[in-house]
C-alpha cells in the first residue's frame, strides 16, 4: 500500500532552518501534485506550499513567503519543503499530502488530497 513519510523535522532556534522531505514507496511523486500542510495544537490544519505535477508552485500560507521554499529530488523521489529564518509561530507538524494522479493542479482543501504522511513535528524555540 503506498505511503508517504515526512522526515526532517527537529527542534531550531529561531532564524535557524530546517529542511523536510516527504518520500513514498510504491510510485513516483514526480507524476503528483504535492502539498504541505502544518497543523498547530488547537488549531485548524493550514496549508503552507503546494507544488503541482506541472512542478507550479502556489503558496497558501503568507507569512511562508520569503523564507519556505518546496522543491522536488528526482533523483530521490522526495519533494522537500527548504524552511530558512524560522520563527516561533512555525512550531507544529508538519505534514505532506498528494492529490490523485489525475489532478494536475493545487488545491487550496486538504479534503481534495487524498494521501497523506504521518507528520513531523517541527519545534522552534530559544
Amino acid at each position: 500500500q503506498a505511503q508517504l513519510v515526512e522526515s526532517g523535522g527537529g527542534s531550531v532556534q529561531p532564524g535557524g532552518s530546517l529542511r523536510l522531505s516527504c518520500t513514498t514507496s510504491g510510485f513516483n511523486l514526480d507524476y503528483y501534485t504535492v502539498a504541505w500542510f502544518r497543523q498547530i495544537p488547537g488549531k485548524e490544519r493550514e496549508e503552507v506550499l503546494c507544488i503541482s505535477s506541472g512542478d507550479v508552485t502556489q503558496y497558501f500560507e503568507n507569512s511562508a513567503k520569503g523564507r519556505f521554499t518546496i522543491s522536488r529530488d528526482k533523483a530521490k523521489n522526495t519533494v522537500d519543503l527548504q524552511m530558512n529564518g524560522l520563527k516561533p509561530d512555525d512550531t507544529a507538524v508538519y505534514y505532506c499530502a498528494t492529490r490523485p494522479p489525475y489532478e494536475y493542479y493545487c488545491s487550496a482543501y486538504g479534503s481534495e488530497y487524498d494521501l497523506w504522511g504521518q507528520g513531523t513535528q517541527v519545534t522552534v524555540s530559544s
